[in-house]
């Protein structure tokens, strides 16, 4: 926490549900204002007078930012930022941040339990037991997938990307990635295409950021390439895949498995992927534990107090990084 808390009479709008440690915080060093939603038709004139911070989990777009005149910064919650429009934030002004690294470890620890948990059944093995089918009908059946031998890319190396790697390599498994460019210094295979990596692999974890750019990239052809023993595992965002060619993947055989923390419509899940039987399935919970969600809520408030009280940022994201306090 930065020394300057507990001085700053600026209000931060905070749009629907937020974490209870942030908005502690926010109401000890900030006057709080609140709103169903991001919604401009819910901003009142008070509002865009007043309004200079916005604490949010994300979802604030150019109309939005356009209807706080005096907004300065939108400090966003998580470390994926596609739902705020930080291009459009960039000329108006406004600073947008994040909160990389504090949860970088806790999804690494999520990416892999995923993995295991797709490959080797354990949801399915747990309930087998609880159902009393272990007293009743014996055995388990053996998992039909496993992770010795397998081969893993890595779609999107980045903090979390390189410590889901570094947890791999102890597992004994090959690592590659592909990446917009090569990360200078790292010692994995690269592929500079998607295609590439699931041609070279088996097993494909994304962990790619959302946005345009990366829209529906694991698609059928993509899925095709990694082939019938390949398994896919999905941390990144839900906007990365075409669930209805991960579905039909599923259903033909075309992979073998599929372990998904994160959705396109959450919380919203085909109802497709929810009957495969050869998938594992989370609610996009690969940061949600207390001490990382704390740890996270700390981040997002204290760029709001650096901000307002040292006018600096401490973790803008690229797009703002120019972005200069206002006089």
């Amino acid at each position: 926490m930065t020394k300057t808390e507990g001085t700053l009479p600026v209000a931060i709008l905070v749009p629907g549900h937020f974490n209870d440690h942030a908005i502690g915080r926010i109401d000890k060093a900030f006057q709080r204002v609140r709103i169903e939603r991001a919604d401009p038709a819910l901003v009142t004139a008070e509002m865009r007078k007043s309004v200079r911070g916005i604490a949010s989990f994300g979802g604030i777009d150019a109309a939005m930012i356009d209807a706080l005149p005096s907004l300065e910064i939108i400090a966003n919650f998580g470390v994926g930022y596609d739902s705020v429009d930080a291009y459009h934030a960039a000329k108006r002004g406004v600073m947008v941040t994040n909160t990389p690294d504090v949860l970088t470890e806790e999804v690494a620890d999520t990416t892999i339990g995923l993995l295991i948990n797709t490959v080797r059944e354990m949801y399915a093995a747990e309930k087998w037991l609880r159902d009393g089918d272990w007293v009743k009908k014996g055995n388990y059946c053996l998992s039909r997938l496993t992770l010795r031998g397998r081969s893993v890319g890595i779609f999107g190396m980045g903090r979390i990307g390189l410590a889901v790697a570094h947890r791999l390599e102890a597992f004994g498994l090959s690592i590659a990635y592909h990446n917009r460019r090569k990360v200078e210094g790292l010692s994995y295979e690269y592929h500079a295409t998607l295609k590439g990596l699931a041609e070279a692999v088996d097993t494909l974890i994304c962990v790619a950021p959302g946005g345009a750019a990366t829209e529906k990239a694991i698609n059928a052809e993509i899925l095709s390439a990694l082939g019938p023993n390949g398994v896919f595992v999905n941390i990144g965002r839900g906007s990365t895949v075409d669930e209805a060619a991960l579905a039909a993947a599923l259903k033909s055989g075309a992979i073998a498995a599929a372990g998904l923390d994160v959705f396109a419509d959450e919380p919203n899940v085909p109802k497709a992927l929810l009957d495969a039987p050869n998938t594992s399935l989370l609610p996009h919970v690969g940061s949600a534990s207390d001490h990382t969600r704390r740890a996270m809520a700390d981040l997002c408030v204290d760029n709001l107090i650096s901000w307002f009280g040292e006018r600096r940022p401490l973790t803008p994201v690229p797009e703002t990084i120019d972005v200069k306090p206002r006089a």
